[in-house]
């Protein structure tokens, strides 16, 4: 469990605030923890293109509580995401009736099935599935006590002294 110093210091603080001032001070403290959420997951992401995807939203704040949720961006990078971070079961790969238009498979591709990589593998594949390399969750539990000091950090930059104050 995290334990915070300071914190009747910082609620005395927040409560002098006017409610304009106040919406921005905690979006901003909500964005200084998660970018250390966000970081770690950069750093523990196993693919190129999930770290450039992975960002921060900051929604509106009703003034008391903000919250930031650390997201990928993109269809593409969200769906390797979610495949990394809990793996895939083995299943059956073919054409997708969709993409076909109507058309044989022979229609779409001159060897008259799947093409992977290059290489002719036939009407359907069998893919065996992928190990999990969970890289969100992790990132959460190890930076919680950091992410609520970032948040913590920016309030104080912003008041000018330090919760222990």
């Amino acid at each position: 469990m995290t334990t915070i110093k300071g914190r009747d210091a910082v609620r005395r603080y927040l409560l002098e605030q006017t409610p304009k001032r106040l919406k921005t001070l905690m979006r901003g403290a909500a964005k200084a923890g998660a970018t250390v959420i966000a970081e770690e997951a950069k750093q523990r992401s196993i693919s190129h293109v999930v770290d450039e995807a992975i960002t921060i939203k900051v929604p509106r704040s009703d003034g008391i509580t903000a919250t930031a949720k650390v997201t990928i961006e993109g269809r593409w990078a969200n769906s390797l995401a979610l495949w990394l971070e809990y793996g895939t079961s083995p299943h059956f790969i073919m054409v997708d009736e969709s993409q076909r238009a109507g058309r044989s498979v022979k229609g779409i591709n001159k060897t008259g099935g799947l093409v992977i990589g290059g290489k002719f593998v036939g009407d359907t594949v069998h893919h065996p599935g992928a190990r999990p390399h969970p890289f969100l969750r992790p990132a959460l539990d190890l930076k919680e006590a950091e992410a609520i000091a970032a948040a913590q950090a920016y309030i104080d930059g912003k008041r000018g002294g330090s919760a222990d104050d």
